[in-house]
């Protein structure tokens, strides 16, 4: 789906972003239930959508702790001024940074780092595009990352917090070894796809050197160790 994303504008991109997102969601959410358990699937919905949408909607009334912001509305149903989609993809990608920063680290507390700083990453390119969509709408960007003059640093300094408390939460689930080669995949694409989209088809090649260098930390090295296992 995210193949035609360039391809499509106005309402069917809209309804594209949706969908996107629906299909991760679900993707990692069964992936999760089906080699983790049932009541793992349900704690991480639980953890990452909750923490997400208390997040989104503490963010969007007070500035704190992404910076002041507000949802224009084109995403669909809201819950507490959030649509109901953006904490469905907190949850389908904490789900693969979580498993990133267990294969990189061996303690729980540099895994929950390394995850949260890939969850993080993401947003390098996540906002940018969602920005430029009309999803969402920042007001008094003081300091923003090169490129991106409508995303503040702030927001990127919101989401590794969010992300690392995140993913440290779920370090307190059971630790099963399992076949992660879906959530694998779904990580390493989102990161090589955002890079090539951002480089030719958005015409946004800062973008995609600032995403490429943030998120390449985290996914070159997980890359690597998914060639050596």
């Amino acid at each position: 789906m995210q193949i035609g994303y360039p391809l499509v504008s106005g309402g069917p991109r809209d309804t594209l972003t949706v969908l996107t997102v629906v299909a991760f969601f679900t993707a990692s959410v069964t992936h999760a239930a089906v080699h983790r358990g049932p009541r793992w699937a349900a704690l991480l919905v639980l953890v990452t959508a909750g923490a997400g949408l208390v997040a989104e909607s503490v963010g969007t009334r007070t500035g704190i702790p992404f910076g002041d912001y507000d949802y224009t509305g084109s995403l669909g149903w809201q819950v507490l001024s959030v649509p109901v989609v953006v904490p469905m993809a907190w949850t389908m990608m904490a789900y693969p940074c979580l498993l990133v920063g267990q294969r990189l680290a061996s303690s729980r507390l540099l895994a929950a780092l390394i995850g949260g700083w890939a969850l993080a990453a993401w947003d390098l390119f996540l906002d940018p595009q969602m920005v430029e969509a009309g999803h969402w709408v920042w007001r008094d960007v003081q300091v923003s990352w090169p490129g991106s003059p409508d995303v503040p640093v702030s927001n990127s300094l919101g989401w590794l917090l969010v992300g690392v408390l995140m993913v440290g939460a779920l370090q307190l689930l059971p630790r099963r070894e399992a076949d992660d080669r879906v959530p694998a995949a779904l990580f390493l694409w989102t990161y090589a796809s955002s890079v090539l989209a951002f480089a030719v088809f958005f015409g946004r090649p800062v973008v995609a050197l600032v995403g490429g260098i943030g998120m390449g930390l985290v996914a070159v090295p997980y890359a690597r160790a998914l060639v050596r296992r």
